[in-house]
């Protein structure tokens, strides 16, 4: 090849080698374009296609996005091809509060560290986030499964009272009808500590828990999902209002997150899925 006759002898000019190689000069510089084509251009194109649609994806995700895409790649070159063309994602970290703390009604023991959930709907997990429109925010309350990662019910609303993860709850009950024996555990905020709230878990034969004051980590799960809603959806969108806000969020939990979605902790299978096998199994 004229590429070896080139590094072999670094100091023959162009015209030297194509006498070598007896080929014109054009047709030399036209074959050179073509061996310095970038080989990481395909792959390339195939990791921005999965960053296009999943704007949270570390180069891990992709890695696994692409193998089901059936595009396999070595992670340590999809880490190189992303770091050089800036395709890591940088999430921005915002935090307002949502947790009214200070209330009278009965607060409960955190029992969450003393159940390990091994299967669906023994233990759900639920809090509230805000999310801007227009006009200032509405808000979000969610309920997680937390052994199939699954948002299993979620309501949204321009008012953050109890109506609201009541609501939440309410869808979560109807489309699972968990069995009794539930642990539902969230904060301390006066919306879950509110004894229409309680009353609902009791009479469903479900367990509250609590996380300490001030202490997110206690329900990671929960703020983990939030921070993947806000990087991959609600900080990319600008909503005009509630249903707007609501009919793209219905989308992305629906759909993207609980059915597309890749999660690291499932093996890299959506929700959806990782709970469809585990029923199978």
């Amino acid at each position: 090849m004229i590429q070896d006759a080139r590094s072999a002898h670094p100091e023959v000019s162009v015209r030297r080698l194509c006498q070598l190689h007896d080929v014109s000069r054009s047709w030399y510089l036209e074959q050179q374009g073509r061996e310095v084509a970038d080989p990481d251009q395909p792959l390339a194109k195939e990791i921005e296609a999965v960053v296009l649609k999943w704007s949270g994806y570390g180069y891990r995700r992709v890695t696994r996005e692409l193998a089901r895409r059936g595009h396999r790649a070595n992670h340590k070159r999809v880490l190189r091809v992303m770091r050089e063309r800036r395709l890591l994602c940088r999430p921005r970290r915002r935090y307002q509060a949502t947790t009214d703390s200070k209330h009278s009604e009965t607060r409960f023991p955190n029992l969450l560290p003393q159940v390990e959930a091994v299967k669906p709907d023994q233990v759900w997990q639920s809090d509230l986030t805000y999310v801007r429109v227009q006009d200032g925010f509405v808000y979000l309350a969610c309920v997680l499964d937390s052994c199939t990662r699954e948002i299993v019910g979620w309501a949204m609303s321009k008012f953050m009272d109890v109506d609201l993860p009541l609501t939440a709850l309410n869808n979560a009950l109807t489309a699972r009808c968990p069995a009794p024996g539930l642990l539902h555990h969230s904060d301390q905020g006066s919306q879950y500590a509110s004894r229409l709230y309680i009353d609902r878990l009791k009479a469903m034969g479900i367990t509250p828990s609590m996380s300490r004051t001030g202490n997110p980590y206690d329900n990671a799960r929960m703020e983990s999902f939030y921070k993947t809603l806000k990087t991959e959806e609600v900080n990319v969108q600008e909503y005009v209002d509630l249903d707007d806000a609501r009919e793209h969020i219905d989308h992305y939990i629906g759909t993207l997150y609980n059915r597309e979605r890749l999660h690291s902790s499932l093996g890299y299978v959506p929700p959806a899925e990782f709970a469809t096998r585990y029923h199978h199994a």
